[in-house]
Order: C-alpha cells, then structure tokens, then sequence
C-alpha cells in the first residue's frame, strides 16, 4: 500500500552536457544556502552528441552511478531539474499589449510559429511573462524545444530511476546562479567556454534576451596547442591549463599565443556579431543602457584559461571578470577548502548550469513541499 508521509521534499539539480555530468544539492541553513550534496561525471564521447543522445543506457547508468556516489549528503529523493542542450533550444522575447495572464499564453501560443523556425506539433512550449510597464507593454519569454530531444532526456532520467520535475535549458539556470535580480542591474552578456562550443546569453531587464550557440570551444585550443608544439592532446591541455596566454618562458608563450589566436580570434568575432544582431534585431527601446552590454561574465570550464579575461576585455572594450556561482552559497571562500562537499568541485566555473538548477530546486520545494 502506498504511504502518505508528510515530509519535506528535495529536489536536486542535474546538469548533463555531451562530456559530464554534474549533481548539485542545495539546502537552506542559517538563512543561507549550503552545499548539501555534488558529484562529477565524465561521459565518454558518442554516448551524448550535439545535444542529442546517443545512448540512453549508457547515460542512465551513468547517471545511477553519479546519484548513488554523491559527496555529502545521499540524495534521498527521485525528483530533479534537469538541463536541456543550450544548442537545441529556441528563446525569444516577444512583444504584446498587456493583458491577463490566462490570455497571455493562449496570445502568445500563436505567436510561436513566426518566431521558432519549428512545426508546433513538433515543439514542447513554455512562456514567462518578464516585464509589463505603465504604457501597456508587455514582454513575454519564449522557450521552446523539439519534442524528439525532451522525450530522449524524459525517457533516460525515468530508466535511471528518476523524476524529472522540471526541465529546463542551460541558459535559464546559467542567469539564475551568476546574475542577481536588482534595481539597475547593468546589462550583460554571459559566455559560457566549453569543451566543444560556446554559450552565449545576453541578459538585460531582469531577463534574458538572446542566446545562441557559438561553435568555438576550450577543446579547440587545446588541438591548437597540440599541433603546435607536437605534443599529443593530453600534455596540450596540461600546458594549456598550467600557462595559459600569459606563460613565463617567451618562447612558449608566443607559440601558445600563435596557436590560440585563430579559435580566439574567431569566438571573438562572433561575440560581436552576435552582439551586433541583438542590438539590430531584438534589443526593446525600454531597457537601459541604450541596449550596450556593459560587462561581460565568463564561466564554463574552459574560462579558467589564464589571460582569458584580459584578452576578451581588450578585444571587445568591455569589462570581463571571472564568474563566482559560488559566492552565495556558504561557508565563506576562505572555509571551502575544509569541506569535503565544497573540495570536490575541481572547476567551480563549470557549474554554474548545475547549481542554477539547483537553486530552482530549492524554490520548487517550498511550492511544492510534500511532493
């Protein structure tokens, strides 16, 4: 027989990208956050590609696997929020007359197909409305996924014995753990290196934007380097992890930079041109700061790439710092290094999706507090 137990629910954040996984769990204590429960994951290449699953059941024991070795807390629930592939997805910001709520999505229901380059029939929908103002304006979020991927995800998560609560794209998460509503929140667009492509978010009006897919990624430099310096992969990625573009020997620094510059090069042109198409094609005349970005945020495991930030500030003319997803969440930085939960996380920078995600997860919680 089933057993009604009236107790509080958790719910735990997932983020699965084509090489790793990572388990975030976050609990409030002391009027704070604290890491609860994380784990890391490698996903050997061709189980995940693109975005698209490849192989379910090997995803779905690695993300068995994954749950039952967490460090810290055991997880002790099934429900998750999980990411979707940044690459697969659709957002755009659409413009309506204010009106209620109810009428909102059926309005912008049939808006959808002049905006997502998808049949309906062939796309699960979401809308969030995100801004509406004294003259009637209303700005409402769209997002919008193929049904083929978010079955593929659904479908895995259920074979590893999970519930997936609630999906939700990189993007959304990624703006939930570095960018803190507030009053005159400048302007600013998100960079999110990865192994194999970029993320680019532009974040304005306590919302996002814009977001696209940049085929430019940290594995790119990391062959360049290779080459290069005729070393294989592995001693490549080392040299670019201990050096940099700021390495001391000159000798090595210049072949570094020599080999960086074409895949830095060409992330940069992107940016400013995607910039560009933003302020062309979406930016909204009553946000501030006339549309310009103001500064810049990295994460993603590969921005910890040093002389990244000073590079990409110099190149664009815009303030570049470091993300710190982290800076939330206690203890304090300096009382990290003691606790095994927080030691855990090599490469802070790479989770920021994760600990967006499980950010939500404390907020569905109160919502729904005996799921």
């Amino acid at each position: 027989m089933k057993k009604f137990l009236k107790i509080k629910s958790e719910i735990f954040g997932l983020d699965i990208n084509d090489f790793s996984l990572k388990v975030v769990k976050l609990k409030e204590k002391n009027g704070g956050l604290i890491l609860a429960s994380t784990n890391e994951m490698e996903i050997k290449p061709g189980i995940i590609e693109g975005g698209i699953i490849k192989n379910e059941n090997a995803l779905a024991e690695i993300i068995k696997e994954a749950c039952k070795t967490v460090k810290g807390e055991k997880l002790n629930t099934k429900y998750a929020i999980v990411s979707l592939p940044e690459e697969r997805s659709f957002l755009q910001v659409i413009q309506m007359p204010e009106i209620e709520e109810k009428e909102m999505k059926s309005a912008a229901f049939f808006e959808v197909e002049n905006y997502i380059p998808l049949s309906i029939d062939n796309i699960y929908v979401d809308f969030q409305k995100i801004l509406s103002d004294e003259e009637g304006h209303l700005d409402v979020l769209i997002v919008a996924m193929p049904k083929t991927i978010v079955d593929s995800y659904v479908s895995c998560l259920e074979k590893a014995g999970l519930v997936p609560f609630i999906l939700e794209v990189e993007s959304q998460a990624i703006a939930r753990a570095l960018i803190k509503k507030e009053a005159g929140a400048p302007s600013s667009a998100i960079i999110d290196f990865g192994k194999n492509n970029t993320s680019f978010i532009i974040y304005s009006g306590d919302s996002i934007r814009f977001t696209c897919s940049i085929n430019v990624g940290s594995g790119q430099l990391t062959k360049a380097i290779s080459g290069a310096l005729k070393v294989d992969l592995n001693e490549a990625e080392k040299i670019k992890i201990n050096n940099g573009l700021a390495a001391e020997d000159k000798s090595l620094n210049s072949k570094i930079l020599e080999a960086a510059a074409p895949v830095l090069g060409e992330l940069v042109a992107q940016i400013k041109k995607y910039i560009d198409f933003y302020l062309e094609h979406f930016f909204h005349e009553h946000l501030a700061a006339g549309g310009k970005v103001e500064k810049i945020i990295l994460c993603g495991g590969g921005s910890s790439l040093k002389g990244l930030p000073d590079f990409l500030s110099q190149k664009l003319n815009t303030p570049v710092e470091t993300a710190d997803a982290l800076k939330d969440i206690l203890p304090a930085r300096k009382n990290r290094q003691k606790n095994p939960v927080y030691s855990a996380i090599k490469n802070p920078l790479s989770f920021a999706t994760a600990l967006g995600l499980a950010e939500r997860g404390i907020i569905e919680s109160k919502q729904y507090p005996h799921i």
